[in-house]
């Protein structure tokens, strides 16, 4: 059995940069404390941006520039990214709010081996809700499982509604 973790959007800009919060604040120590006792492979996602942003439709929606690609923003907080710098992940960067290449990616490392996904990150209403619904539409017999302690919204109210969907999708909650 091989068990994945996949860390969503733990960048900068998302914990205490320009869409920083004080709850994303406060998850990083459980992220790092997941990472570090991990037993498997990892799988980190890059929120991906360019210059152009504010022209793009997401732009014209949220218009605040964040995690603009080899900026400041756009890297890993530091503690998230020194409990990753020893352990073997994958960078997975990706351009819109969940991943249409990591189901590609978990795949092809599982080979035919069976496995479970778990996820953490930010925001729990926005990219950790996308990527899990991904993953459980690409693999509706595995075990998906997103860990609320390790997980931020936007607000309390929509971190909590985006549980809800998640769990009303089969995929497991954790740590409430």
């Amino acid at each position: 059995m091989r068990n994945f973790l996949v860390v969503v959007d733990m960048q900068k800009d998302f914990v205490d940069g320009s869409l920083g919060t004080l709850e994303a604040q406060a998850i990083v120590g459980n992220v790092v404390k997941k990472i570090e006792s991990f037993q498997g492979e990892i799988f980190v996602t890059y929120d991906t941006h360019f210059e152009d942003y504010l022209e793009t439709s997401e732009g014209k929606k949220l218009p605040v520039e964040h995690c603009i690609k080899e900026s400041e923003g756009w890297e890993l907080d530091k503690k998230v990214a020194e409990a990753l710098s020893g352990k073997n992940y994958t960078k997975v960067e990706k351009l819109t709010f969940g991943s249409v290449d990591l189901p590609k990616l978990i795949k092809d490392r599982a080979g035919n081996e069976d496995f479970t996904v778990e996820l953490v990150g930010l925001c729990t209403d926005i990219c950790v809700v996308s990527n899990a619904l991904v993953l459980k539409a690409n693999f509706p017999e595995k075990k998906i499982t997103v860990d609320a302690s390790c997980c931020a919204g936007v607000t309390l109210e929509t971190h909590n509604h985006a549980l809800s969907v998640m769990r009303m999708c089969q995929i497991d909650i954790i740590g409430e």
